[in-house]
């Protein structure tokens, strides 16, 4: 009788084991089937009220997580704040615990279909960002150089330097007057390489004009050296002169404050979209962009086109 028992006792546990090994593969929920589920619960939680009924059944019958496979791969989703906010509704029925379970599936549902949501495509705001970045006013702006790598590890050697002093100093009085006088000299060579590259730092230089404004020089002299590059079939050049000719122009009547720095999109941006010239100097810039920046249409007819938004400035 006996061995009859741990016999059946046997086949019970192997079957309880098969049955578990089984399970995982069984456990994997499609999205489909996982909205499905959300939508149920959610269902579920209109019967939650402060009316003193028990809790639908569904909202017990939580589990640690769900299991979704997608199309990405498979993930875990975590259900513990949903239960726990079921727990809390368990000893205090409100309207605010039954709400705050709402909020967490609405939740866990904007998530699914976030995920399922395409991503945007950006390829043209790239290319407008890569056009951008490769205009010549940035052409020096770059990451730390060897330079700089090289301040930067001998800085970090004098700090973990006088980190060793710190803890190796022994005797009180003359080691705090050695500590202090390498502080300052630490100090003194940090204030000098950093005056020194505000001052003869390739980032100041690109920063801060040294010429002089656009406006010094009359728009009719950017003009008539713009025809003369014309007569001379260099159209892209002409363009490029007769372009700082309008800002000249524009300059000169007050419109901005002098600014040698500024890129031809920031002189457009200085109009407002009520401003007379604002249609006007939008074609300007574009042609200029386009002849000088882009290096293609620059031609008789694009200068001419130029000179003719010119006279609608007032340029003639």
């Amino acid at each position: 009788m006996t061995a009859r028992r741990i016999y059946i006792l046997a086949c019970l546990l192997i079957a309880s084991v098969s049955c578990r090994a089984q399970s995982p593969a069984g456990d994997a929920l499609t999205t489909a089937e996982y909205r499905a589920e959300l939508d149920r619960l959610s269902s579920a939680t209109q019967q939650l009220d402060s009316s003193g009924r028990p809790t639908p059944q569904p909202l017990h019958d939580l589990p640690q997580s769900w299991h979704v496979r997608t199309d990405r791969g498979e993930f875990e989703v975590s259900a513990e704040g949903l239960r726990r906010d079921v727990h809390r509704y368990d000893e205090e029925e409100n309207i605010a615990n039954a709400t705050a379970i709402r909020a967490r599936l609405q939740s866990l549902r904007g998530n699914l279909d976030g995920f399922e949501k395409p991503p945007a495509d950006v390829s043209a705001q790239r290319a407008d960002l890569n056009s951008i970045l490769a205009r010549p006013e940035f052409r020096d702006v770059h990451g730390p150089n060897w330079l700089d790598r090289l301040k930067e590890r001998l800085l970090a050697f004098l700090m973990r330097a006088l980190g060793r002093l710190f803890r190796a100093v022994a005797i009180p009085t003359v080691g705090k007057i050695f500590v202090y006088g390498l502080m300052v000299v630490a100090v003194l060579a940090l204030a000098y390489l950093v005056y020194r590259n505000i001052v003869w730092g390739t980032d100041f230089r690109a920063v801060t004009p040294t010429d002089l404004p656009i406006s010094a020089k009359e728009w009719a002299v950017w003009l008539a050296e713009a025809r003369a590059r014309a007569s001379e079939g260099e159209w892209r050049d002409a363009i490029h002169l007769a372009y700082w000719a309008g800002i000249s122009f524009l300059e000169r009547q007050g419109t901005w404050n002098p600014d040698r720095a500024r890129t031809p999109r920031e002189y457009l941006s200085l109009l407002s979209s009520s401003s007379e010239h604002r249609e006007t100097l939008t074609a300007l810039t574009r042609v200029f962009e386009l002849a000088w920046y882009g290096k293609r249409g620059a031609s008789e007819r694009t200068f001419a086109q130029t000179l003719q938004e010119l006279e609608k400035l007032g340029c003639h």
